[in-house]
């Protein structure tokens, strides 16, 4: 299984209201390039039964969103999620994820 495919395999485990972080998915697959995580959240083919609207940054920032701040917003919230001065609570909303088998770098091919 490739780099991005492995992204959106971990990112279908996200239940509703919750969220995961850009750096959580790098974590879970034995590498540090969350930026790569991120690059193929945002090329995500399968929107929305991967649901990547529900991975932000490390800080409970929002990160950035394909279809626009506005939309991510307003699916995390449907969700439950509570959004306050752009930030989420990662103390109640986290999900972590079990890391996968086996040694994942990201190539030039994500």
């Amino acid at each position: 299984m490739g780099f991005s495919e492995t992204v959106y395999e971990l990112t279908r485990q996200i239940p509703k209201g919750k969220v995961t972080t850009y750096g959580e998915i790098a974590r879970a697959m034995n590498t540090h390039a969350y930026r790569a995580v991120g690059q193929a959240l945002h090329a995500n083919p399968y929107a929305p039964h991967v649901p990547c609207h529900r991975v932000i940054a490390s800080d409970g920032g929002l990160g950035g969103f394909a279809s626009g701040m506005k939309k991510k917003v307003n699916l995390l919230k449907r969700e439950g999620v509570k959004i306050i001065g752009n930030k989420v609570d990662l103390e109640r909303y986290f999900f972590p994820l079990k890391k996968k088998k086996g040694h994942c770098v990201p190539s030039s091919r994500t």
